[in-house]
């Protein structure tokens, strides 16, 4: 358990009126603070009704206390929750108070990092709690509740845990080389370094998942002026975002909307046509769609079907790009033509942007593109910096197998070393302080 000298206080509910509002106090001075604005200590984990004091002895509200002593909270020191009316300036007088009787603000996330840093959460589970608030649909809240109950940190507990188990034999066999004992002549050993690489695999899959439930895509609508884009974008959002007319060179501007193809989050982007121009605003628009372009997972090139008469799609702008692409032939309501997609060196969806048709042909496809599987069962929501460590421990791992089998044991347990201390990374038992600054940093204050 870490010892910090400073009581913290925050508003654990959203700023605003509303008809409740709880003031979060943890830290040392927690039961100072209790008697002077209660007047009594209470039981622990009791829901208690009383009136709240200020420190002249006025009451400012009657409300909800609850006292969660230390090491039984959440933060693992002392808690007290005030469940007061919610109106800011009921809420005000309690911080005041609390601040004038020893507390001081909390930063953002910092309740959560005291939980992270005296062990009652691990580094993962204190992300998920952020992931739970901030989660944009049903199948990202209900990966994240699996993180928050330790699903993910178990399955890279149980991965290091195989680690050691190799690392034991690899430094044993390094330590007693004169000895008359073969440690490393057991066929297991291969196996174990099998087992593990398809768990970190599985792991990865998982997790991958759980990232884009998270992150979401980046898809970009680009193509010629008056090909449909912004039609496009309008239908995939089911909003008028975009206006729509047949004058070539409507949106000179970017425009984006967020939205859910079977729970997964798709930032949409609508770009400037493209086309030579001398228009100053024109070039402005294209050169930032080309840089909207560089950022995106997926782009969505438009071909008006209506005057696009050969199949090739090798000639256009974009046919080089490093960018996976999808080319969408739209408008074919005006040849009459029906939704189909053709998936070969280039995938080519046909629909209508303006009728509604073939929408679902292309969201379909948009989820095989980045490997999205609309079941969550089992999926831990995952970040960035988690598939970054998983990758580096991978290949680690991959380096040790390498060694051993040339034995080359020393390098075989070094690689092992950093493939541990890379899966260490996710649950935070190797992080450094720049890491936990920038992760707690983004959290809510009052969590």
């Amino acid at each position: 358990m870490n010892t910090f000298i400073e009581t913290i206080v925050a508003m654990a509910t959203p700023k605003g009126r509303g008809g409740v509002a709880i003031v979060r106090i943890s830290g040392p001075q927690v039961k100072q603070i209790m008697m002077a604005v209660l007047k009594k200590e209470l039981a622990p984990r009791q829901a208690t009704y009383l009136p709240f004091y200020d420190i002249e002895n006025q009451i400012i509200d009657e409300g909800i206390a609850i006292f969660f002593p230390s090491p039984h909270s959440f933060t693992g020191e002392d808690v007290l929750e005030l469940h007061s009316h919610g109106g800011p300036v009921i809420v005000d007088l309690l911080l005041q108070c609390a601040i004038t009787l020893g507390a001081r603000l909390a930063r953002p996330g910092e309740f959560s990092e005291r939980a992270f840093l005296n062990g009652k959460i691990d580094l993962t589970q204190a992300e998920a709690i952020a992931d739970l608030i901030n989660a944009s649909s049903k199948q990202a809240a209900r990966s994240a509740i699996r993180s928050l109950q330790g699903d993910f940190s178990k399955h890279i507990h149980q991965l290091k845990e195989h680690i050691i188990y190799l690392r034991t034999y690899m430094e044993a066999a390094i330590d007693f080389a004169t000895e008359e004992i073969d440690f490393l002549s057991d066929e297991t050993i291969q196996t174990r370094f099998k087992t593990i690489l398809n768990t970190l695999t599985f792991i990865q899959q998982q997790a991958k998942q759980g990232s884009l439930l998270r992150e979401g895509i980046v898809a970009v609508i680009m193509g010629e002026p008056n090909v449909g884009k912004s039609s496009l974008l309008n239908c995939l959002s089911g909003k008028d975002i975009a206006i729509v007319t047949d004058i070539p060179g409507t949106t000179r501007d970017i425009l984006r909307d967020v939205m859910l193809i079977d729970g997964l989050p798709m930032h949409v982007i609508d770009t400037a046509g493209l086309r030579e121009s001398d228009d100053v605003i024109e070039q402005e628009g294209m050169r930032r769609a080309y840089q909207e372009m560089d950022r995106a997972d997926v782009v969505l090139y438009l071909i008006d079907a209506s005057r696009q008469t050969t199949n090739s799609v090798e000639e256009l702008p974009l046919a080089l790009s490093c960018k996976p692409i999808i080319f969408v032939r739209n408008k074919i309501d005006l040849i009459d033509e029906s939704p189909s997609i053709s998936v070969g060196n280039q995938v080519v969806v046909s629909l209508s942007a303006k009728k509604g048709l073939g929408i679902d042909l292309l969201k379909n496809h948009i989820k095989t593109q980045v490997g999205f599987n609309e079941t969550s069962e089992g999926v831990f929501l995952a970040r960035l910096r988690h598939l970054d460590a998983l990758s580096r421990a991978k290949m680690y791992l991959e380096a040790s197998v390498t060694q051993f089998k040339t034995l080359s044991y020393e390098l075989a347990a070094e690689d092992l070393r950093l493939a541990h201390l890379a899966l260490s990374e996710i649950t935070g038992q190797f992080t450094s302080d720049d890491l936990l600054g920038q992760i707690f940093s983004n959290f809510c204050v009052g969590k």
